[in-house]
């Protein structure tokens, strides 16, 4: 088994090319961590439910099982060097029953913070950080005390488990609090008042314990709470750029963190950042860095989690546009590819299409944002959203 220049206490500060990385989880996060590991030289295996998933396909092994399987997790240790994960929605008790078999350098600190909005919320604003002014609800009792604090609107949400908008509740008024959960099914959640904010970006930080570097920042655009469409750069000046990188810095140092952290941002129209959601691993708003700059979110993930230098990620392009591939958009996007040389397509290799999956991205690299978004919208693939 190739070997580490050091190893202290189960985490690895160097590790080699010919070694084994472990995904937990095989979804097309993994995948493409596991393309970028591959081509550093290292071995992959995936921990994934489905057989035969996106990260398996590319992967040298998979075990299928559950994300909460101990044993499973344990078999992935055996045969791996390093883990890592892909989501969030790992089990961090598992993970730490594994700690004195491999390395895992991404901590479960850092996942255990990021799978509850109320651990999360806190972290940011212990670091100095705004966040949307919000408050741990645990009951209508205690929904209504928010609320009289908070006002309307407002939008609750479970403090653990969901995305792309699943367990979330928006209350715009009274009328809406008939949505929400009796006593006797309410589970821990909180409560967020809604920002007036002028558009949402997100910035991607890497690490490797020690140093950190941070990537360009991006605006977003959403529809039903499934991001559409990434635009870099994020039309900032240089002083809201640098103060979003110090974020990004602020909490990497805070978790000590190894690999890639997203932080998901809404940005006032008075310049002011105010951090939303973070994701412990490589994000869907950062897919653009494949093309758009020389080390991309996976390569810094990678390298980060191995114990490698970090450099700088630099643009190689003055702009690039990501767009998502949804279940419907598949069949659309397939018959336009012979139009568009110009798209670097990307598919995540799921057996089946289904309406807002995520089934891959298409990026485009320009010098004139405005015109490729509406060149995007105008070839009609996308007319679900564009079109509302």
């Amino acid at each position: 088994m190739p070997s580490l220049s050091e190893e202290t206490g189960g985490s690895a500060s160097t590790l080699m090319p010919g070694a084994t990385i472990g995904i937990v989880g095989g979804g097309q996060l993994g995948r493409m961590m596991a393309l970028s590991a591959k081509y550093m030289g290292f071995r992959v295996g995936t921990l994934d439910p489905t057989e035969d998933c996106p990260t398996a396909q590319v992967a040298d092994f998979q075990i299928v099982a559950d994300y909460d399987d101990t044993a499973a997790i344990r078999a992935l240790a055996e045969r791996s060097d390093v883990l890592t994960y892909e989501f969030e929605n790992v089990d961090a008790d598992a993970l730490d029953a594994v700690r004195d078999r491999v390395a895992i350098p991404q901590g479960t600190d850092l996942l255990r913070v990021t799978q509850n909005r109320i651990a999360e919320k806190t972290f940011i604003n212990d670091h100095g950080i705004a966040t949307a002014p919000w408050a741990p609800v645990n009951s209508r009792a205690e929904l209504d005390a928010a609320l009289e604090k908070i006002g309307y609107p407002a939008v609750l949400k479970t403090a653990e488990g969901g995305y792309d908008g699943h367990g979330q509740i928006v209350l715009h008024d009274a009328d809406d609090l008939e949505r929400v959960w009796s006593d006797d099914g309410f589970p821990p959640s909180i409560l967020e008042g809604f920002v007036d904010f002028a558009y949402e970006a997100s910035i991607l930080v890497s690490g490797n314990g020690e140093d950190y570097v941070t990537f360009p920042v991006v605006r977003n655009i959403h529809c039903d709470n499934i991001l559409h469409k990434t635009i870099m750069p994020a039309p900032m000046d240089a002083d809201m750029q640098r103060r979003a990188r110090e974020l990004a810095v602020a909490l990497a140092q805070g978790f000590e963190l190894a690999g890639t952290l997203a932080i998901e941002l809404f940005v006032c129209a008075d310049g002011t950042l105010i951090a939303n959601e973070l994701a412990p691993r490589p994000h869907n708003s950062g897919h653009y860095t494949i093309e758009a700059c020389d080390f991309d979110q996976y390569d810094l993930h990678v390298r980060g989690i191995c114990g490698w230098p970090l450099a700088q990620p630099q643009a190689l392009t003055p702009a690039a546009v990501m767009v998502n591939v949804l279940g419907q958009h598949v069949g659309p996007t397939r018959a336009a590819i012979p139009e568009h040389p110009e798209w670097h397509v990307h598919d995540y290799g799921k057996a089946e299409a289904k309406h807002n999956r995520k089934m891959g991205h298409i990026t485009v690299l320009t010098d004139d944002p405005e015109r490729t978004v509406a060149e995007l919208d105008a070839t009609g693939c996308w007319a679900d959203i564009t079109d509302r």
